[in-house]
């Protein structure tokens, strides 16, 4: 099937590892130029390389999606210089397992403000592209499970974000949906940790996959890829869920 994306232009923020790599990386596949950010340049450098040789324009930085001044004047600069943008995949997190005010704090000035600041620093140019927003959520956001807490609570607001955005912006062209992975494997990510440290738990999440196995960073990438194609072109304000059966709650 021809997607129709090769020539578009994409951000993903925080894409030099994990989920955001990979979609990077399938994007970059179907002949998208690319941008990616994170705080340290050196991640983003060796993204870059790797990305480069599949004969797409792709470029990045550092940036810090909580530094609002900062991050805009990245998102705009990026803008600029990828001359346009078609497919904005705003992906950063701070990640579970802090249940403070400061843990509280971290996830919404990073998972809620960081993809409203993507979000306000990109819509003119969504506006004239008819472009596609892709978020990643998580399946706690849906149901009690790890990272439940202000993890998932704040992952949870995601959900109404994406759905006020497709039907706000639908008349201007622009679509939004939002991802819900289940626990992905990735090398040196947190389910790895959790496998080196934690089997116990590791072990009992895995017994409640049916799949019997924990999902791939491409595995999220390739639904990111499709979501924002025109291929996809009549779907928005939708939530998909990928965890290989993971959630118990049917997905009406």
């Amino acid at each position: 099937m021809d997607l129709g994306l090769k020539g578009k232009k994409a951000i993903i923020t925080g894409g030099s590892k994990g989920i955001g790599l990979a979609t990077a990386h399938a994007l970059a596949d179907e002949g998208v130029d690319v941008a990616i950010c994170s705080r340290k340049v050196e991640d983003v450098d060796a993204a870059l390389e790797a990305l480069s040789s599949k004969g797409v324009n792709a470029i990045g930085g550092a940036a810090d999606v909580a530094d609002g001044d900062s991050f805009k004047a990245w998102m705009a600069s990026t803008i600029d210089q990828l001359g346009g943008l078609d497919i904005l995949v705003p992906q950063v997190s701070a990640g579970g397992g802090d249940p403070s005010e400061k843990g509280w704090a971290a996830n919404f000035q990073t998972d809620i403000m960081g993809t409203v600041r993507a979000v306000e620093s990109s819509i003119e140019a969504l506006r004239a592209s008819n472009g596609s927003i892709v978020m990643i959520s998580t399946t706690t956001a849906i149901e009690e499970g790890p990272g439940s807490g202000p993890y998932g609570a704040v992952k949870a607001g995601l959900l109404n974000y994406s759905n006020h955005l497709a039907q706000t912006e639908g008349a201007n062209g622009v679509r939004s949906n939002v991802i819900c992975p289940g626990p992905i494997y990735i090398d040196g990510g947190p389910w790895n940790y959790i496998k080196d440290n934690m089997a116990d738990f590791y072990n009992a999440t895995l017994k409640n996959i049916p799949l019997g196995k924990f999902g791939a960073g491409e595995d999220i990438a390739k639904s990111v890829v499709f979501l924002a194609s025109p291929a996809s072109g009549h779907t928005t304000g939708t939530n998909v869920v990928i965890d290989g059966g993971f959630t118990k709650g049917v997905q009406f």
